[in-house]
Protein backbone atom coordinates (compact mmCIF):
# COMPACT_ATOMS: atom_id res chain seq x y z
CA UNK A 1 0.00 0.00 0.00
CA UNK A 2 1.29 3.48 -0.27
CA UNK A 3 2.75 2.98 -3.97
CA UNK A 4 3.04 6.26 -5.41
CA UNK A 5 3.60 5.45 -8.99
CA UNK A 6 3.50 2.24 -11.45
CA UNK A 7 4.59 0.87 -14.06
CA UNK A 8 1.82 -0.43 -16.39
CA UNK A 9 0.25 -3.91 -16.27
CA UNK A 10 -1.71 -5.22 -19.57
CA UNK A 11 -4.97 -7.21 -19.51
CA UNK A 12 -5.66 -8.53 -22.62
CA UNK A 13 -8.93 -9.70 -24.03
CA UNK A 14 -8.57 -13.14 -22.78
CA UNK A 15 -7.97 -12.57 -19.33
CA UNK A 16 -4.06 -13.17 -19.80
CA UNK A 17 -1.21 -10.38 -18.87
CA UNK A 18 1.61 -9.17 -20.33
CA UNK A 19 4.26 -7.46 -18.10
CA UNK A 20 7.62 -7.43 -17.71
CA UNK A 21 7.68 -8.82 -14.10
CA UNK A 22 6.36 -12.40 -15.47
CA UNK A 23 8.45 -12.74 -18.78
CA UNK A 24 7.90 -14.70 -21.50
CA UNK A 25 7.28 -13.62 -24.73
CA UNK A 26 9.25 -12.98 -28.07
CA UNK A 27 12.00 -10.57 -28.67
CA UNK A 28 10.02 -7.63 -29.99
CA UNK A 29 7.60 -7.68 -27.20
CA UNK A 30 10.41 -7.77 -24.90
CA UNK A 31 11.43 -4.76 -26.69
CA UNK A 32 7.78 -3.34 -26.57
CA UNK A 33 7.51 -3.48 -23.37
CA UNK A 34 11.69 -1.82 -22.65
CA UNK A 35 10.38 0.89 -24.93
CA UNK A 36 7.00 1.71 -23.43
CA UNK A 37 8.81 1.85 -19.78
CA UNK A 38 11.45 4.16 -21.06
CA UNK A 39 8.49 6.36 -22.55
CA UNK A 40 6.46 5.67 -18.84
CA UNK A 41 9.87 7.07 -16.78
CA UNK A 42 10.76 10.25 -19.31
CA UNK A 43 6.80 10.87 -18.70
CA UNK A 44 7.35 10.70 -15.12
CA UNK A 45 10.77 12.60 -14.94
CA UNK A 46 9.23 15.40 -17.34
CA UNK A 47 6.08 15.45 -15.31
CA UNK A 48 8.14 16.01 -11.74
CA UNK A 49 10.31 18.87 -13.81
CA UNK A 50 7.31 20.76 -14.48
CA UNK A 51 6.09 20.17 -10.73
CA UNK A 52 9.04 21.47 -9.45
CA UNK A 53 9.84 24.54 -11.50
CA UNK A 54 5.82 25.87 -11.22
CA UNK A 55 5.34 28.28 -8.82
CA UNK A 56 1.92 29.57 -10.11
CA UNK A 57 -0.81 28.94 -7.37
CA UNK A 58 -4.11 27.74 -10.04
CA UNK A 59 -7.04 29.53 -7.24
CA UNK A 60 -10.31 28.14 -6.30
CA UNK A 61 -13.35 28.72 -6.05
CA UNK A 62 -14.97 27.70 -2.99
CA UNK A 63 -18.81 27.60 -1.63
CA UNK A 64 -19.38 26.34 1.87
CA UNK A 65 -22.28 24.56 3.32
CA UNK A 66 -22.39 24.37 6.89
CA UNK A 67 -20.29 25.33 9.77
CA UNK A 68 -16.35 26.32 9.76
CA UNK A 69 -13.57 26.89 11.77
CA UNK A 70 -12.84 30.00 12.49
CA UNK A 71 -9.52 29.17 12.29
CA UNK A 72 -9.32 28.09 9.35
CA UNK A 73 -9.69 32.17 8.17
CA UNK A 74 -6.73 33.31 9.90
CA UNK A 75 -4.46 30.48 8.29
CA UNK A 76 -2.51 32.31 5.37
CA UNK A 77 -3.20 28.77 3.11
CA UNK A 78 -6.71 30.64 2.69
CA UNK A 79 -4.72 33.58 1.10
CA UNK A 80 -5.20 33.10 -2.80
CA UNK A 81 -3.17 36.22 -3.39
CA UNK A 82 -0.07 32.97 -2.40
CA UNK A 83 2.33 32.41 -5.06
CA UNK A 84 5.29 30.16 -3.90
CA UNK A 85 3.96 26.60 -2.59
CA UNK A 86 7.36 27.03 -0.16
CA UNK A 87 4.94 29.67 1.80
CA UNK A 88 2.70 27.07 2.18
CA UNK A 89 4.48 25.35 4.94
CA UNK A 90 2.39 24.91 7.94
CA UNK A 91 3.01 26.11 11.50
CA UNK A 92 3.77 23.64 13.87
CA UNK A 93 0.21 25.12 15.58
CA UNK A 94 -1.71 24.41 12.55
CA UNK A 95 -0.73 20.70 12.56
CA UNK A 96 -1.05 20.24 16.31
CA UNK A 97 -4.95 21.81 16.06
CA UNK A 98 -5.73 19.12 13.57
CA UNK A 99 -7.59 15.82 14.55
CA UNK A 100 -5.62 13.68 12.03
CA UNK A 101 -2.53 14.64 9.92
CA UNK A 102 -3.28 11.34 7.78
CA UNK A 103 -4.46 11.67 4.25
CA UNK A 104 -5.47 8.59 2.50
CA UNK A 105 -6.06 9.24 -1.15
CA UNK A 106 -7.73 6.85 -3.40
CA UNK A 107 -7.62 6.63 -7.11
CA UNK A 108 -10.50 6.39 -9.53
CA UNK A 109 -11.19 4.35 -12.65
CA UNK A 110 -7.81 2.85 -14.37
CA UNK A 111 -5.85 4.83 -12.52
CA UNK A 112 -3.61 4.29 -9.59
CA UNK A 113 -1.18 5.58 -6.71
CA UNK A 114 1.05 7.20 -9.29
CA UNK A 115 -1.81 9.57 -10.24
CA UNK A 116 -1.58 11.97 -6.98
CA UNK A 117 2.39 12.55 -6.98
CA UNK A 118 1.65 16.38 -7.13
CA UNK A 119 -0.73 16.00 -4.67
CA UNK A 120 1.49 14.01 -1.92
CA UNK A 121 4.32 16.33 -2.49
CA UNK A 122 2.67 19.16 -1.42
CA UNK A 123 0.81 17.63 1.41
CA UNK A 124 4.00 16.48 2.75
CA UNK A 125 5.56 20.05 2.18
CA UNK A 126 2.62 21.14 4.44
CA UNK A 127 3.25 18.82 6.70
CA UNK A 128 0.72 16.48 6.71
CA UNK A 129 0.70 12.40 6.51
CA UNK A 130 -0.14 11.49 2.99
CA UNK A 131 -0.77 7.62 2.06
CA UNK A 132 -1.91 6.75 -1.84
CA UNK A 133 -3.06 3.22 -2.19
CA UNK A 134 -3.35 0.93 -5.25
CA UNK A 135 -7.21 -0.57 -4.87
CA UNK A 136 -7.12 -4.56 -6.33
CA UNK A 137 -5.64 -4.87 -9.85
CA UNK A 138 -5.00 -1.25 -10.12
CA UNK A 139 -1.58 0.42 -10.08
CA UNK A 140 1.09 -2.21 -9.57
CA UNK A 141 -0.87 -4.52 -7.59
CA UNK A 142 -0.62 -7.90 -9.84
CA UNK A 143 -4.11 -8.68 -9.36
CA UNK A 144 -5.89 -9.49 -12.82
CA UNK A 145 -8.37 -6.97 -13.09
CA UNK A 146 -10.96 -9.66 -14.91
CA UNK A 147 -11.16 -11.16 -11.29
CA UNK A 148 -12.21 -8.63 -9.73
CA UNK A 149 -16.19 -8.84 -9.35
CA UNK A 150 -17.08 -7.08 -6.43
CA UNK A 151 -16.65 -3.91 -4.61
CA UNK A 152 -15.54 -5.36 -1.41
CA UNK A 153 -12.68 -7.09 -3.40
CA UNK A 154 -11.73 -3.71 -5.04
CA UNK A 155 -11.52 -1.81 -2.36
CA UNK A 156 -10.04 -4.82 0.08
CA UNK A 157 -6.39 -2.52 0.28
CA UNK A 158 -8.92 0.33 1.87
CA UNK A 159 -10.08 -1.80 3.97
CA UNK A 160 -7.18 -3.25 5.26
CA UNK A 161 -5.64 -0.23 5.50
CA UNK A 162 -8.33 1.08 8.04
CA UNK A 163 -8.54 -2.44 9.94
CA UNK A 164 -4.76 -2.30 10.46
CA UNK A 165 -4.67 1.46 11.47
CA UNK A 166 -4.41 1.67 15.45
CA UNK A 167 -7.50 2.11 17.97
CA UNK A 168 -7.66 5.75 18.75
CA UNK A 169 -6.37 6.72 15.05
CA UNK A 170 -8.52 8.68 12.54
CA UNK A 171 -8.02 9.46 8.52
CA UNK A 172 -9.14 11.82 6.28
CA UNK A 173 -10.06 10.08 2.95
CA UNK A 174 -10.30 11.18 -0.40
CA UNK A 175 -11.90 9.42 -3.17
CA UNK A 176 -11.48 10.59 -6.83
CA UNK A 177 -14.12 9.69 -9.29
CA UNK A 178 -15.76 5.95 -8.65
CA UNK A 179 -12.86 5.82 -5.96
CA UNK A 180 -15.40 7.49 -4.05
CA UNK A 181 -17.94 4.34 -3.82
CA UNK A 182 -14.66 2.84 -2.13
CA UNK A 183 -14.62 5.88 0.34
CA UNK A 184 -19.12 5.29 0.39
CA UNK A 185 -18.08 1.18 1.37
CA UNK A 186 -15.61 2.26 4.06
CA UNK A 187 -17.75 4.99 5.76
CA UNK A 188 -20.01 2.11 5.71
CA UNK A 189 -17.86 -0.50 7.39
CA UNK A 190 -15.67 1.79 9.19
CA UNK A 191 -17.17 5.19 9.83
CA UNK A 192 -15.62 5.04 13.11
CA UNK A 193 -11.73 5.51 12.19
CA UNK A 194 -12.52 8.19 9.33
CA UNK A 195 -12.26 11.90 10.78
CA UNK A 196 -13.73 12.93 7.17
CA UNK A 197 -14.82 11.72 3.77
CA UNK A 198 -13.88 13.70 0.48
CA UNK A 199 -15.59 12.85 -2.77
CA UNK A 200 -13.34 14.36 -5.62
CA UNK A 201 -15.57 14.65 -8.64
CA UNK A 202 -16.37 11.50 -6.86
CA UNK A 203 -19.32 8.74 -7.11
CA UNK A 204 -21.21 10.35 -4.34
CA UNK A 205 -24.07 7.63 -4.77
CA UNK A 206 -26.97 6.94 -2.48
CA UNK A 207 -28.24 4.02 -0.77
CA UNK A 208 -29.50 1.37 -3.41
CA UNK A 209 -27.65 3.04 -6.47
CA UNK A 210 -24.83 1.18 -8.18
CA UNK A 211 -21.17 3.91 -9.09
CA UNK A 212 -21.99 3.19 -12.87
CA UNK A 213 -25.29 5.60 -12.70
CA UNK A 214 -23.60 8.63 -12.29
CA UNK A 215 -21.86 8.26 -15.69
CA UNK A 216 -24.87 7.20 -16.70
CA UNK A 217 -25.36 10.15 -18.83
CA UNK A 218 -22.23 10.10 -20.89
CA UNK A 219 -22.26 6.31 -21.40
CA UNK A 220 -26.26 5.46 -21.51
CA UNK A 221 -27.79 3.44 -19.22
CA UNK A 222 -26.15 0.08 -17.58
CA UNK A 223 -28.50 -2.50 -19.38
CA UNK A 224 -27.15 -0.63 -22.43
CA UNK A 225 -23.33 0.32 -22.22
CA UNK A 226 -23.06 -3.49 -21.53
CA UNK A 227 -24.97 -4.61 -24.87
CA UNK A 228 -23.16 -2.25 -26.97
CA UNK A 229 -20.71 -0.88 -25.93
CA UNK A 230 -17.15 -1.30 -27.64
CA UNK A 231 -14.46 -0.53 -24.66
CA UNK A 232 -15.73 -3.80 -22.82
CA UNK A 233 -13.38 -6.82 -21.69
CA UNK A 234 -14.20 -10.16 -22.13
CA UNK A 235 -11.90 -11.79 -19.41
CA UNK A 236 -13.58 -14.99 -19.66
CA UNK A 237 -14.50 -15.25 -23.11
CA UNK A 238 -17.12 -13.48 -25.46
CA UNK A 239 -19.99 -16.12 -24.68
CA UNK A 240 -19.84 -14.70 -20.93
CA UNK A 241 -20.29 -11.63 -19.36
CA UNK A 242 -17.81 -8.90 -19.55
CA UNK A 243 -15.48 -8.62 -16.94
CA UNK A 244 -13.65 -4.77 -17.63
CA UNK A 245 -13.80 -1.74 -20.04
CA UNK A 246 -10.67 0.33 -21.21
CA UNK A 247 -11.64 3.38 -23.12
CA UNK A 248 -9.38 3.95 -26.06
CA UNK A 249 -6.75 6.62 -25.12
CA UNK A 250 -7.91 9.16 -27.30
CA UNK A 251 -11.13 9.64 -25.54
CA UNK A 252 -9.51 9.59 -22.22
CA UNK A 253 -8.15 12.70 -23.64
CA UNK A 254 -10.81 14.41 -24.37
CA UNK A 255 -13.48 12.91 -21.07
CA UNK A 256 -10.53 13.23 -18.27
CA UNK A 257 -7.55 15.65 -19.46
CA UNK A 258 -8.83 18.33 -21.08
CA UNK A 259 -6.98 21.31 -18.99
CA UNK A 260 -4.21 18.71 -18.00
CA UNK A 261 -0.23 19.36 -18.83
CA UNK A 262 0.62 16.62 -21.86
CA UNK A 263 3.64 15.41 -19.38
CA UNK A 264 0.54 14.35 -16.89
CA UNK A 265 -1.56 13.24 -20.22
CA UNK A 266 1.53 10.86 -21.32
CA UNK A 267 2.56 9.78 -17.66
CA UNK A 268 -1.65 8.48 -17.70
CA UNK A 269 -1.57 6.92 -21.29
CA UNK A 270 1.60 4.23 -20.32
CA UNK A 271 0.13 3.77 -16.74
CA UNK A 272 -3.78 3.30 -16.82
CA UNK A 273 -4.77 -0.12 -16.61
CA UNK A 274 -8.15 -1.54 -17.42
CA UNK A 275 -11.45 -0.94 -15.46
CA UNK A 276 -12.89 -4.17 -13.59
CA UNK A 277 -16.72 -3.86 -13.77
CA UNK A 278 -17.87 -5.66 -11.27
CA UNK A 279 -17.28 -3.16 -8.90
CA UNK A 280 -19.16 -0.09 -10.48
CA UNK A 281 -22.04 -2.03 -11.33
CA UNK A 282 -23.11 -3.26 -7.55
CA UNK A 283 -25.38 -1.30 -6.25
CA UNK A 284 -24.41 -0.15 -2.54
CA UNK A 285 -25.74 -0.51 0.61
CA UNK A 286 -25.60 2.50 2.69
CA UNK A 287 -27.20 2.73 6.23
CA UNK A 288 -28.47 6.40 8.13
CA UNK A 289 -26.39 4.75 11.36
CA UNK A 290 -23.28 4.25 9.61
CA UNK A 291 -22.82 5.77 6.49
CA UNK A 292 -25.06 8.65 7.36
CA UNK A 293 -22.88 9.71 10.63
CA UNK A 294 -20.31 9.94 8.14
CA UNK A 295 -18.71 14.05 7.63
CA UNK A 296 -18.81 13.75 3.73
CA UNK A 297 -17.49 16.79 1.75
CA UNK A 298 -17.45 17.12 -2.09
CA UNK A 299 -14.97 19.01 -4.66
CA UNK A 300 -16.31 20.04 -7.60
CA UNK A 301 -14.57 20.20 -10.99
CA UNK A 302 -16.03 23.30 -13.18
CA UNK A 303 -14.19 22.05 -16.76
CA UNK A 304 -15.09 18.32 -16.48
CA UNK A 305 -15.88 16.43 -19.35
CA UNK A 306 -16.60 13.08 -17.61
CA UNK A 307 -18.63 13.93 -15.05
CA UNK A 308 -20.12 17.41 -16.31
CA UNK A 309 -20.64 19.89 -13.92
CA UNK A 310 -24.31 19.68 -13.83
CA UNK A 311 -24.44 16.08 -12.24
CA UNK A 312 -21.89 16.90 -9.85
CA UNK A 313 -24.02 19.79 -8.81
CA UNK A 314 -27.37 16.88 -8.70
CA UNK A 315 -25.17 14.35 -6.98
CA UNK A 316 -25.12 16.82 -3.88
CA UNK A 317 -28.43 18.00 -3.87
CA UNK A 318 -29.53 14.69 -3.95
CA UNK A 319 -27.00 13.42 -1.18
CA UNK A 320 -25.89 16.58 0.56
CA UNK A 321 -22.90 16.71 2.16
CA UNK A 322 -21.37 18.94 4.93
CA UNK A 323 -19.37 20.74 2.48
CA UNK A 324 -19.19 22.02 -1.26
CA UNK A 325 -16.00 23.40 -2.71
CA UNK A 326 -15.02 24.26 -6.72
CA UNK A 327 -12.46 24.78 -8.44
CA UNK A 328 -12.46 26.89 -11.47
CA UNK A 329 -10.88 25.34 -15.15
CA UNK A 330 -10.56 21.64 -13.88
CA UNK A 331 -11.06 18.50 -15.92
CA UNK A 332 -11.53 15.13 -14.33
CA UNK A 333 -8.23 14.97 -13.06
CA UNK A 334 -7.44 18.12 -10.27
CA UNK A 335 -4.87 16.45 -9.38
CA UNK A 336 -2.82 17.13 -12.82
CA UNK A 337 -4.79 20.10 -13.97
CA UNK A 338 -5.09 22.24 -10.82
CA UNK A 339 -3.01 20.73 -8.04
CA UNK A 340 -2.69 23.76 -6.24
CA UNK A 341 -6.30 24.31 -5.86
CA UNK A 342 -6.82 20.79 -4.88
CA UNK A 343 -4.26 21.44 -2.81
CA UNK A 344 -5.47 23.95 -0.73
CA UNK A 345 -8.95 22.67 -0.36
CA UNK A 346 -7.67 19.34 0.98
CA UNK A 347 -5.92 21.61 3.60
CA UNK A 348 -9.26 23.85 4.01
CA UNK A 349 -11.24 20.79 4.61
CA UNK A 350 -8.45 19.45 7.04
CA UNK A 351 -9.07 22.55 9.07
CA UNK A 352 -12.66 22.61 10.00
CA UNK A 353 -13.76 21.68 13.39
Amino acid sequence: MGNRFSCKTKNNSNGSKSSRRFGGGNRSQRKLQSDEELLHMQALSLAIQHHQSSQRFDGSLSRRIGSTSSRRRNNPISDPTLTNPKQQKQSPEFLENLETKKIVLIHGEGFGAWCWYKTIALLEESGMLPTALDLTGSGIDLKDTNNVTTLEDYSKPLTDYLQNLPEDEKVILVGHSSGGACVSYALEHFQDKISKAIFLCGTMVADGQKPFDVFAEELGSAELFMKESKFLIHGNGKDNPATGFMFEKQQMRGLYFNQSPAKDIALAMVSVRPIPLGPIMQNLSLSKEKYGKGRRFYVQTLDDHALSPDIQEKLVRENPPEGVFKIKGSDHCPFFSKPQSLHKILLEIAQIA
